[in-house]
């Protein structure tokens, strides 16, 4: 879909479909709305007088235009509560009018900034959000069947419209931005989407070489076995795939502080001897999330030309039972030295990352976010909805809960208790990999985990085992991968 800021009335738009909005209980339209109703005789406000078009947040109607105007159709959306605005309404009715256009056959579209002002959102900002939500609402994983089903129609342009040129340089930067992250989300929901024999270990590396040589980004690829990650190594021993360590860098400035971001990688996830119940199984693929944002948020923040030092640490591997697999009640080692007695191999993402948390440290890392698919127990407190937000700094973390407002991407603070360090005493071993006994807060008890090996750095974690993967269209995001929290960890770091 290509993008274009337009100056000019949207009624004369180039475009054969036009999307104007509506809040709720709105008695009339206004505005560029009132302007195309103007030229359709009023048609928009006999519909709206009629109660046939509500206003309520991602309602759109469609309407023919019979050659009033040059656009075949218009599409009013509905905005929803004005007390209520946000940026992720204005995602929302993005994306009810891409999906309506679509289902009409929809090209080229053309649609007026929904909301620029209201509740004293900036004019840049609500362009990208409506460049995101149009994108993301847009996306559709082509899969692998012999016979596409896929729409004969597909929609080749979105232009926004605006006949105040003040407003033009922020329209333009704001739907550059939303663009840019759209697209890069769209290519880690594929990544996540991939069935796990086409994204094993190393296709993942070498995909990650190709994006790297694309945006410019420095990659390497490491054995963990070779350079001394006993843990990444031991989640690995149950698969006939080799561990790999993925190493990105964006590099700004040699003096600026280096922000390491680090993504879950385990490609195919059976829970390994700690095997999982067959049932939905086959989501397991999806445990590569972490990582699929990580690699994309590289990509974007490379394209957006961020003022920062950036590294990205990705351990990839699969996590599999067989006879040289690791085993419950087995003690590993780590590249910090640390020792972990299993309880059970199904514990495996917080083992991989606490070598990359380690190998991003002894590269200078300042700061480190992590993403990850880690625990169950988070689904459980904040099921789809939110990812669990943890870590060992306030300031961080209040960041990052501003950044998902910006984003969307729902986030919810968890407590990390000393307690729930108890929780994790092992007799034989410098701590366990989960609890016995269903003691319960293993979405705390995961990210305690990951804070013996962060030290005093500064780190966020994100659980996001429940928000990055779908069983039914929520927002702007159809069933299936999310890609989050890619715009959330991009947004924290543009401020």
């Amino acid at each position: 879909m290509k993008i274009a800021v337009y100056n000019g009335p949207i009624a004369d738009a180039s475009a054969d479909t036009l999307v104007v909005d509506l809040f709720k209980d709105a008695k009339e339209v206004s505005g560029a709305a009132a302007a195309v109703d103007k030229k359709l005789k009023g048609r928009i406000s006999k519909f709206i007088k009629a109660k046939e078009i509500s206003g309520r947040l991602g309602d759109a109607f469609l309407l023919y235009t019979h050659g009033m105007i040059t656009a075949k159709r218009v599409i009013v959306v509905g905005l929803g509560d004005r007390e209520k605005f946000s940026l992720d309404a204005i995602r929302k009715a993005s994306a009810a009018a891409i999906r309506a256009a679509r289902a009409n056959k929809a090209e080229k579209i053309s649609s007026i900034v929904h909301g620029a002002g209201t509740g004293g959102i900036e004019p840049a900002l609500a362009a990208q959000a409506m460049v995101e939500g149009s994108i993301l609402a847009d996306y559709k994983f082509d899969g692998y069947a012999k016979e596409k089903k896929d729409e004969k129609v597909k929609i080749k342009s979105f232009t926004i419209a605006e006949i105040d040129k003040k407003k033009l340089k922020a329209f333009k930067e704001g739907s550059r931005v939303g663009e840019i992250l759209a697209n890069c989300q769209n290519r880690a929901r594929d990544m996540v989407n991939t069935p796990s024999n086409k994204m094993t270990p190393r296709i993942f590396a070498e995909h990650a070489r190709k994006e790297a040589r694309k945006f410019g980004l420095l990659c390497t690829v490491i054995d963990p076995k070779k350079d001394g990650m006993e843990s990444i190594n031991a989640i690995a021993m149950g698969s006939l795939e080799p561990a790999r360590l993925v190493v990105l860098s964006y590099r700004h400035s040699p003096r600026a502080e280096t922000v390491a971001l680090i993504g879950k990688g385990i490609t195919f996830d059976s829970g390994g001897i700690s095997i999982k119940p067959s049932s939905k199984m086959w989501e397991m693929k999806t445990d590569m999330a972490g990582a699929a944002a990580v690699l994309e948020a590289m990509c974007a923040i490379a394209q957006l030309k961020l003022k920062k030092n950036i590294m990205a640490v990705i351990p990839l591997t699969e996590n599999m039972p067989s006879g040289g697999a690791l085993k419950p009640g087995d003690v590993v080692g780590s590249l910090s030295g640390i020792t972990t007695e299993v309880i059970s191999t199904d514990a495996e993402g917080r083992m991989i990352l606490a070598d990359a948390i380690t190998y991003a440290k002894k590269k200078g890392a300042h700061k480190i976010i992590d993403c990850a698919t880690l625990t169950g127990g988070c689904i459980i407190a904040l099921g789809d909805a939110a990812s669990g937000l943890l870590g060992n700094d306030d300031d961080l973390i209040k960041s990052m809960e501003d950044a998902a407002e910006i984003s969307g991407e729902k986030v919810w603070h968890l407590p990390l208790f000393d307690e729930y360090e108890d929780y994790l005493k092992s007799s034989i071993a410098d701590h366990k990999n989960c609890t016995e006994g269903g003691r319960g807060a293993s979405a705390s008890t995961g990210a305690m985990y990951l804070k013996k090996y962060v030290g005093d750095t500064p780190w966020v974690h994100f659980d996001i085992a429940g928000t990055a993967y779908l069983s039914k269209a929520q927002g702007a995001l159809s069933e299936g991968a999310t890609g989050v929290p890619m715009r959330t960890i991009i947004e924290y770091l543009r401020k």
